[in-house]
Formats: C-alpha cells, structure tokens, sequence
C-alpha cells in the first residue's frame, strides 16, 4: 500500500494538471455516484489534498470526492478524451477541457459535502498527517505521552493511521532505525532523549521522502513510488535483511511485527 509520501505527490501530479479547471465532465463507475455526471460538469477543482492515505479532492460547489486507494488504486493524469492502454479497472473519470484524472482500481470512493467531511468513519479515525506542515516535534511528543497510544508497542503504534496518519511499513523501519529504538519499545518506557529522538524522526523521514520525490530502485517497489532523480529516498534498514548496517556493520534483521514485514539493525536499536 502506498504510504503517505507516495500518496502525497500523486496529489501534487493531480493537482498540478487540474486545480482551478472548471469540470467538462464527470464518470463514475459506481451506480451510487451516477447522478453526480450530471451535477459536477461546471464545477471548479479547488483543490487536491492527502489526508494520510486518503485523497480529497474539493469542488467549488461544496461537494469533495473522498477516495482511498487501498493496496492496488492507482490515479493518473491524461490529455481529455485520453485513456491509458491498461488492464486496470477505471473506477473515476474527471476531465478539465485539456486533461483528466482518472482513478483505477479502488473501490473506497464516495462523494461528501465538504462542510461534513469530518463525520466520514475513516477521516474521523485518523491522527495528525506527518507530513502537515503545521504539525511539529512538540505536538508529535504529545501524542507519544497521550494514554491511548504510550502503553503501546512501537512496532504497532507506528502503523496506526490513529496515532500519526500517513505512516507506513517501510517508514515505520526506517523511523525505528534512525530513532535507535527496537520495535517492542513503548512510548511510556523511553527517557526524554529518546523520546525527542523519535518525535524527531517520525516528520523528518517521511518529510525527506517526500522531499527527494521517490524511493531510489528497490526490490518489490511499484514503479511510480521510484524516484526520477539520483538523489531518492535510501533505504537504510528496509528490505535489506542479511546486508551490513551503514553505521555499524552488524547483518540487518528482518521479523514479522503485525503480520508485516520490519527491518532493523540489532546493534544500533535497543
């Protein structure tokens, strides 16, 4: 599933091709949302924003499009008129009279008024985004200290969208190595430097992801995650089990932790 870096630069992609277009016109492939065909053409797309792993896409009409892209969703931009040569199932079709945004592939589509977003069941759950510019190293430590989440291993914490929105599994990895601290940690065991370290590297290595626009070539990785750039994104721990630390030299580890695969180096986390 893509994480929540990845989840915020397809919004830049889709964002740059259509915001502040008026609609030409509007597809669903759901029977739920057919009306909106008729309803949205005329409307302007004001914006396009990640909440976490969801995406919100605001007309000017007070409705938004929330979709998820669960494990295989996939957004593309096209000229209008345009369909990509793929197997994938088109689920949502918006075209702008000189491009389209086009949804394949996900199932978690619906059509909110704006003004209600916060009563929809999945955005009602989610924590902070860390990759919100409002949200800071002081706000992070709260959370750490708030009773609903620092009993918690981290190793789980860490994927709850609850605790902190837009965290994923090789973020989660790459968080606990830079950090130092072993999985079956908890928030409420930590001292105050370590507890400010892992505030710290919760937004700097989601941010840095984001930032450097992509992952460099890994295994397993979607292409479209990959960066464009030499200067992606670096796995230090993830997907490298049996390889030396870059800071020590010890053979990473890897373990199941929730069903999910996590890396980590057992010289450098305690």
């Amino acid at each position: 599933m893509p994480e929540g870096p990845e989840i915020r630069r397809a919004a830049d992609r889709l964002a740059e091709a259509v915001v502040g277009k008026r609609l030409a016109s509007a597809w669903f492939a759901f029977p739920a949302l057919k009306h909106f065909e008729q309803s949205l053409p005329g409307a302007r797309i004001e914006s396009i924003t990640p909440h976490g792993k969801a995406m919100l896409t605001r007309f000017d009409n007070g409705w938004t499009l929330y979709s998820h892209n669960q494990l295989y969703g996939v957004w593309r931009v096209a000229k209008a008129g345009e369909r990509p040569d793929t197997s994938r199932s088109l689920r949502v079709a918006l075209e702008t009279p000189r491009k389209a945004i086009l949804l394949y592939s996900a199932s978690d589509v619906a059509m909110w008024r704006s003004n209600e977003l916060h009563r929809h069941p999945f955005l009602a759950r989610l924590g902070p985004d860390v990759l919100d510019p409002a949200l800071d190293e002081a706000a992070v430590e709260a959370r750490l200290d708030d009773p609903r989440f620092s009993g918690r291993a981290l190793g789980g914490l860490l994927l709850d969208q609850g605790f902190l929105a837009g965290m994923g599994n090789y973020l989660r990895s790459e968080v606990l190595f830079a950090a130092g601290l072993l999985p079956q940690r908890r928030p409420r065991d930590l001292d105050n430097a370590e507890r400010r370290a892992l505030a710290r590297e919760l937004l700097a290595i989601p941010r840095h992801s984001y930032a450097t626009r992509g992952i460099e070539p890994a295994r397993g990785m979607r292409d479209d995650y990959l960066a464009d750039t030499p200067e992606g994104f670096r796995f230090r721990v993830f997907d490298r089990e049996g390889e030396p630390c870059v800071a020590c030299g010890t053979p990473l580890l890897r373990r199941q932790d929730g069903s999910r695969r996590l890396y980590l180096c057992p010289g450098c986390q305690k």
